[in-house]
């Protein structure tokens, strides 16, 4: 559970309050989990519990986190009693009174609740001392909690040294790295179940077998899913994991992407893998080879694989399966740079950003324009860093955020279109309707401003061709056929579609009204507000066009006096209301700012240049 240093800074929540929020919290997820899991499947119960240790709690910002284990053992020796035992006595209805030392399973005067007591009350007194300002104090809770700080640190105060003192007594590596080992399953085990999940070819063959046994002297089966940048300009170290076999320096191996189908040559590679790296961190280390069940670098594969995919040393292995992403790059700049000469530089850049990060997109476009295409604001502007000061190191100039439309229709095409090959000797008979909902068939362009199309289709009613197939070539057809398709757009009532995001804020309720304000002024359209149990807070859903989303996040802080945190992902299209060929619209004014940035020739096109008289 992440954010605790909210709670205690910002939303100054007692210890009590605290622990039926952490209570609420667990309760919610393995309601989540028991809606989904099968206990007796092969991961077993998978619902989580705090005084199992497989619940951590902390603070992700400031690099400090804990479970239940960790406490259990700084008091297990003191209370001496077994450190499991403590662990279940350190959370739920367990109550200890100091004074007669006995533990009971009501709440009653003298009492209090364990968890409150030997693991909040120390780390609220640490936040109090420190955040208040109260130097000696501070200095003893160190000594009894055996905090020692590094010389250049201890001058620090405020919340720089809160961040350091919580980071050194209670590291999140730790605590992270013990629910690892305690709670995931390791490779041989969870390989079992998840090879069906994991490999797209038959379940029977040697690759699916080596994988589901995590077997070491299998054929090699290794899924890469990053690509790291190296120290090394340009090129990258593949990183993956070994799912079977062994992966070693110099052995000769089949590079697969993710368009590779078994049998065929395209997307596939037979090289050798130049070195094995372990990587720790920032540091790497080369190592000889590397069995099934670890992860790992390649160097000398970067060059073969865009982003991700397969490496095999059995010649009828099937992909393993790509990793899906929950959310769409919708939102777009063009960059240039601002030195003409460093042109080279910024392709090249874009082609170590699209390698590093595996949901951009970097298009060209037609204009010759450089495009980067990310989630969101914040994304965008990570990617946009990262290639002015990793990928290309030159300065960089940035349009501002422009977001992908779709086009689509909204009636069936008020006439049959007929359209007349360059030759005169074929002809096409069209009309387009809005797909039924659960298709979505997508074209290239649109006619309204060459943005991708969603959600038509195109009934060919009539065709007539040439007998001689010479006249009847792609040269004919093609330009015949996208003239047709254009008339049956603008005869069936165009529309645009534009992206739109879930938001989910967080808020007090006194910060209610501003977000409503926020969201009108921003088209936003809120569709679920409640209240979060047992706490003062507010979660307000809704959707907002992601046209509306920039500077969204600063916008809602002002209005609410910083008391409201939103999340945003993209959720789905919507007709973007008003009719794009009337100037007075929305609609219209983005299809003429969009016809503009692509260099297209001004005003919409009028139908009378695609259609054709009998």
């Amino acid at each position: 559970m992440n954010k605790m240093d909210r709670a205690l800074l910002e939303l100054q929540l007692e210890a009590e309050e605290l622990y039926q929020t952490f209570q609420r919290i667990v309760e919610n997820v393995n309601v989540i989990i028991a809606t989904y899991s099968d206990d007796s499947g092969p991961m077993g119960e998978v619902r989580v519990d705090p005084s199992k240790g497989s619940v951590g709690f902390g603070s992700g910002l400031h690099g400090w986190a804990f479970t239940l284990k960790q406490f259990a053992e700084m008091y297990a020796e003191k209370f001496k009693i077994d450190v499991v035992k403590l662990m279940r006595r350190l959370w739920g209805e367990n109550f200890f009174n100091p004074k007669t030392k006995k533990w009971a399973k009501q709440k009653e005067d003298d009492n209090k609740r364990s968890f409150c007591m030997y693991v909040l009350d120390p780390i609220y007194k640490v936040f109090d001392s420190i955040m208040n300002y109260k130097k000696e104090e501070a200095i003893s809770l160190m000594k009894k909690l055996n905090i020692e700080l590094k010389h250049e640190d201890s001058d620090k105060d405020g919340k720089a040294l809160l961040k350091v003192v919580m980071r050194t007594w209670l590291p999140a590596g730790e605590a992270l790295l013990q629910m690892i080992a305690i709670h995931l399953p390791s490779p041989v085990v969870a390989q079992k179940y998840r090879m069906e999940m994991l490999y797209e070819g038959p379940h029977d063959d040697e690759a699916a077998i080596g994988v589901k046994n995590c077997d070491p002297n299998a054929p090699l089966m290794m899924y890469i899913s990053k690509m790291v940048p190296t120290t090394d300009k340009g090129r990258f170290y593949a990183f993956g994991r070994v799912f079977s076999g062994k992966v070693a320096t110099g052995m000769k191996a089949r590079i697969m992407g993710p368009n590779y189908t078994p049998g065929k040559k395209e997307d596939l590679f037979e090289k050798a893998i130049q070195r094995t790296i372990l990587m720790m961190g920032r540091y790497v280390e080369a190592i000889e080879d590397v069995p099934s069940g670890n992860i790992c670098g390649l160097v000398g594969v970067d060059q073969f694989l865009v982003k991700t995919g397969t490496i095999s040393t059995f010649k009828d292995a099937h992909n393993m399966k790509v990793m899906k992403f929950s959310v769409s790059p919708v939102v777009r700049v063009a960059v240039e740079p601002k030195n003409p000469a460093d042109l080279p530089k910024l392709v090249e850049g874009l082609k170590r950003l699209a390698k590093s990060d595996p949901m951009v997109q970097c298009i060209i476009e037609e204009s010759g324009e450089h495009i980067i295409a990310g989630a969101g604001e914040l994304h965008l502007e990570i990617c946009l860093k990262d290639l002015e000061e990793d990928h290309a190191c030159i300065p960089i100039k940035k349009s501002d955020p422009v977001v992908s439309y779709r086009e689509t229709v909204s009636a069936e095409s008020d006439q049959m279109c007929l359209s007349k090959s360059p030759n005169k000797h074929n002809r096409l008979f069209m009309k387009s309707v809005p797909m039924p909902d659960g298709f979505q068939w997508a074209t290239k362009e649109g006619v309204l401003s060459e943005e991708n199309m969603r959600g038509v289709r195109f009934n060919i009613y009539d065709v007539t061709l040439h007998t001689d197939a010479i006249h009847r070539g792609g040269g004919q057809i093609i330009p015949t056929t996208r003239r047709c398709l254009y008339a049956s757009i603008l005869t069936a009532q165009p529309r645009l579609m534009e992206p739109v995001y879930l938001c989910e804020i967080q808020c007090p309720e006194v910060a209610v009204g501003g977000i409503y304000g926020v969201l009108n002024r921003r088209r936003g359209h809120v569709f679920e507000e409640m209240q979060v149990t047992g706490t003062p807070m507010f979660v307000v859903k809704a959707y907002l066009p992601v046209n509306e989303s920039f500077g969204f996040t600063a916008d809602l802080r002002s209005n609410t006096g910083g008391q409201a945190f939103p999340q945003c992902v993209f959720d789905h299209w919507q007709v973007l209301p008003g009719d794009p060929t009337d100037p007075g619209t929305k609609p219209y004014t983005v299809v003429q700012d969009t016809r503009k940035r692509k260099g297209l020739k001004e005003g919409l096109p009028d139908v009378a240049q695609y259609l054709d008289k009998l």
